[in-house]
């Protein structure tokens, strides 16, 4: 059986600049899912960097309030709330309450750094430098 608590998990700041820390992971313990699991922290008047997986990513909203932004679209997110990420869409999320934007992300198949393209100063729908759309 395995349990993991949130308080023994070390922490550390994500690409995307969201506070992390992950639960649940099939490359770095012996597990048969083929997803991760990870809880994220937004502390208040932040948001994270845009940025795009190659897989789909679930966010789960635990505590407080926020603004999710995925391609051209966004909607005010709050506890309770799960978030469907497509593969590639470019996304992120601002804080928009009082109080820590926590929330869980699911990103099946599992989040690996090289699937991963942030992109930071860069807004859903603009044209990046390369002259394509993200």
């Amino acid at each position: 059986m395995i349990i993991k608590s949130l308080s023994s998990i070390t922490g550390f700041k994500a690409g995307d600049s969201s506070f992390l820390r992950e639960l649940l992971h099939p490359d770095k313990e012996r597990l048969d899912i083929g997803y991760s699991l990870a809880h994220a922290l937004v502390k208040p008047g932040q948001k994270t960097l845009p940025h795009r997986l190659k897989s789909a990513e679930v966010y789960y909203v635990l505590e407080g309030r926020g603004l999710m932004h995925i391609d051209a679209e966004r909607a005010e997110v709050e506890p309770g709330q799960a978030v469907y990420v497509p593969p590639r869409a470019v996304q992120f999320i601002e804080n928009t309450g009082p109080n820590d934007l926590e929330f869980l992300c699911i990103v099946d198949p599992t989040w690996r750094a090289e699937d991963e393209d942030v992109l930071p100063g860069m807004l859903p729908g603009q044209v990046h430098s390369s002259g394509k759309k993200p």
